[in-house]
């Protein structure tokens, strides 16, 4: 555009904000069309759309989130903006302008999320209209004026195997994954924040059977999963009245009554290991759950802290997680020659240390089955007879 279309769009954008009435697309081509009726359809479309970007989308940032390949974009200053396309955050050259104007993007960006961001309320955690997830800290709890983080949903549903074309996973690993699914074994798919633990989700579910009901749960919506039978909730926080929160226990607790077949929480992350423990011990086999942990080894650790937050002894935890989830994948990410890479490094099994006499104990182990470099060849653990033992036996009842 031209600055006598910069100008335009300025004049618009201030009749759009007071009319004082909901924004929409409709109303934007309204506007443009009736404010600027010599123009042709070209210009009214490239008009319409720098509005759509200031008042709907993300401003300035909304050029990033378009990016093809791109998961991740961060504000930690009108100067200091930074993109990750898949090999590593990079700097950007994009400016927002003034510390006020940063903090007035994050603002309108928390009020399109539903969210409230003020001083009284400085943090603000919601999804955008279009799915991106939003983020956001005011000042003075960081030093700039807002930090703003933001999350590109996927728009692809992964299947096993892409994941060995993307090198993902070694090409010998993809049918034993696909047993693990047939033969409804409980999965956790640990790893980092960006590791790839959704992408991997995603491909497991999609290798369950089409004649399964699967009820997914999510705190906010991110995993996309093409599957002829799917049923997707999702939680809601606490409005600005103190009220109206539904929290992932109220939602398993709901699933149960939706006559699962595979109860799914995209990120475990609290109390709600209680009631998915319960859920998975009590005939909802082949459930899977993602949760943040930064090794296999370090999956059981992590179980036992979330089952006291949920008031369950370590004992309690040990008992009902391994039948629960007999299965870690860890996905990792690490550069190699240069490139960043994201992969299923361990394959591994829980047990109870009572069940191997080097290690006693009402506790949990993770024994590794499987385990990969991102590269070469994949090595067998000591948990891959075990493994191959819970392939067998659950195969018998399925």
């Amino acid at each position: 555009m031209n600055s006598d279309d910069d100008h335009v769009v300025a004049s618009i954008r201030q009749r759009l904000i007071a009319a004082n009435e909901p924004v929409t697309s409709a109303r934007i081509e309204h506007y443009v069309r009736e404010y600027a009726v010599a123009l042709g359809d070209e210009a009214v479309a490239d008009i319409s759309r720098a509005l759509e970007r200031q008042l709907l989308g993300a401003g300035a940032l909304q050029q990033l989130l378009d990016l093809p390949g791109v998961t991740d974009v961060l504000v930690n200053g009108p100067q200091d903006i930074w993109v990750d396309r898949g090999q590593g955050l990079q700097r950007t050259r994009v400016i927002l302008g003034s510390d006020a104007d940063l903090r007035t993007l994050a603002m309108r960006l928390a009020a399109n999320a539903g969210c409230r961001l003020d001083d009284a309320c400085p943090t603000a955690d919601g999804r955008l209209p279009d799915g991106t997830r939003f983020h956001a800290v005011l000042a003075p709890l960081v030093d700039a004026a807002a930090v703003i983080s933001l999350r590109v949903p996927q728009t692809q549903s992964w299947q096993l195997p892409q994941l060995v074309e993307q090198a993902m996973i070694p090409a010998l690993w993809e049918p034993i994954l696909a047993q693990i699914v047939a033969a409804r074994i409980g999965v956790v798919v640990s790893g980092a924040t960006g590791a790839g633990k959704t992408t991997v989700l995603a491909a497991l579910l999609r290798a369950a059977g089409a004649y399964e009901r699967i009820v997914l749960i999510e705190e906010s919506r991110e995993l996309m999963v093409e599957h002829p039978h799917l049923v997707a909730l999702q939680s809601r926080r606490v409005n600005a009245e103190g009220s109206g929160e539904i929290t992932l226990s109220q939602l398993v607790k709901e699933s149960l009554r939706m006559r699962p077949d595979r109860i799914v929480v995209g990120e475990v992350r609290g109390a709600e290991i209680r009631e998915l423990l319960l859920a998975f011990n009590t005939g909802h086999r082949g459930g899977a759950v993602t949760l943040h942990a930064n090794s296999a080894q370090d999956v059981p650790a992590r179980l036992v802290s979330l089952g006291q937050l949920a008031g369950l002894s370590p004992a309690v935890v040990a008992d009902q997680a391994t039948t629960a989830f007999s299965v870690v994948m860890h996905v990792r990410r690490a550069y190699h020659q240069g490139q960043l890479r994201r992969f299923v490094s361990n394959v591994a099994v829980l047990a109870g240390r009572g069940d191997t006499p080097s290690a006693p104990g009402s506790a949990i182990t993770s024994l590794d089955a499987l385990t990969w470099r991102g590269y070469g060849p994949s090595r067998e653990g000591p948990g891959w007879a075990e493994l191959q033992r819970l392939l067998t036996a659950a195969q018998q009842v399925v």
